[in-house]
């Protein structure tokens, strides 16, 4: 075989494995006869399904907040790939990669452990029952469940099936009713074999969804016990803390209480009732942050200066997307709260108001 011919075999043999994944996912999809209604209810038991997989995550939120919360601006705001072994709701890992490196997160019955890779560092906590979100809400199959978990049968509506990690997934769309939301839709792409959500895009008001997320690959086979797990390596700072982030923190600590309910809307059960509000339904959601006022100022002085921000009596409020921030003013003797949520600005500036009036302060 001649020195041309065997490139030219290697180059239509590159070409060939370049295009039938290409090919594959070009196929159009085999349409299910599964109801809104049914597809739904398997979402909502899919809670005890075990898999594996790599997922990928984007956001299009770019919050203005500072070092407390950057976090939370990467997990909204940036790409993330996303792997995956989830066990339970008690026993999972998910190693996430974004632009700022690797951050892991495995847990299991003794709690939670944070691996920051470029750091070479760990630190253990509980998994609070109240916290910020983290990079494994951003699992489809999870974040599905949040967003789907609540909703009922005549809020949702049929799409056409796609083709989502090698399956052909029926579409389902939330159009919430509440009209506080200000959330349009969420569509999400469903296995109905398992009720396991591969696929979701949130929409606010424009055309383009605001966070998306989908699995490029998945195996519903339970990830073995050795899967997943993690010992810290020789040389790592090893840490243990009280609580896994600052809203974790106020909840346990700080020396307030909010109302039952906000705005209309109820105050969500947890384990044990603390100083952080969370408040509302499936994709209606707000939540209460008492803070200190050495995180409270300079988040205050960032808002302040972000474009489109209003700073009047109640507050000063940014609102990114569908997502509404709020922080109240620095009074005497009482609490800063960061409200934040897919409400309005005008239904953000009247639970400051509530607030002001009904939340209590312990002695």
């Amino acid at each position: 075989m001649t020195p041309q011919r065997r490139w030219f075999l290697v180059g239509v043999g590159v070409l060939l494995l370049i295009a039938i994944p290409v090919a594959v996912r070009s196929l159009p999809a085999t349409e299910s006869d599964v109801t809104a209604a049914d597809l739904l209810a398997k979402v909502q038991a899919s809670g005890s399904v075990r898999y594996s997989g790599y997922a990928e995550a984007v956001g299009g939120l770019q919050l203005p907040v500072t070092d407390r919360f950057s976090d939370l601006a990467t997990l909204l705001g940036e790409r993330t790939r996303l792997r995956v072994w989830w066990r339970s709701p008690e026993s999972w890992r998910v190693d996430a990669i974004g632009l700022t490196g690797e951050t892991d997160l495995i847990r299991d019955l003794g709690g939670l452990a944070t691996w920051e890779y470029e750091a070479a560092r760990v630190t253990f906590t509980a998994d609070a029952p109240v916290r910020l979100p983290r990079t494994a809400d951003l699992v489809p199959a999870v974040l599905g469940r949040q967003l789907l978990g609540e909703a009922e049968s005549d809020e949702v509506a049929r799409l056409p099936a796609e083709r989502v990690a090698g399956r052909d997934v029926p579409g389902l769309r939330l159009t919430p009713r509440d009209p506080q939301t200000t959330i349009d839709h969420v569509d999400a792409w469903v296995d109905p074999q398992t009720g396991l959500v591969l696929r979701v895009e949130v929409y606010g008001a424009g055309t383009s969804p605001v966070m998306s997320t989908s699995f490029r690959s998945l195996s519903t086979e339970a990830p073995a016990l050795s899967e997943g797990t993690f010992t810290p390596p020789p040389g790592a700072e090893v840490r243990v803390e009280e609580a896994v982030d600052i809203a974790a923190a106020a909840d346990q600590f700080a020396p307030v209480r909010p109302p039952g309910t906000l705005v209309g809307l109820d105050r969500r059960p947890s384990e044990g009732v603390g100083a952080v509000g969370d408040y509302g339904r499936g994709v209606t959601r707000l939540v209460a942050i008492p803070l200190w006022d050495d995180a409270a100022d300079p988040l205050r002085d960032q808002l302040e200066t972000t474009p489109g921000a209003r700073v009047g009596r109640r507050g000063t409020v940014v609102t990114v997307g569908p997502l509404g921030l709020m922080l109240t003013p620095n009074r005497f003797e009482t609490p800063n709260w960061l409200l934040a949520g897919t409400v309005s600005r005008q239904t953000l500036a009247r639970a400051a108001a509530e607030l002001e009036g009904a939340a209590r302060v312990l002695q």
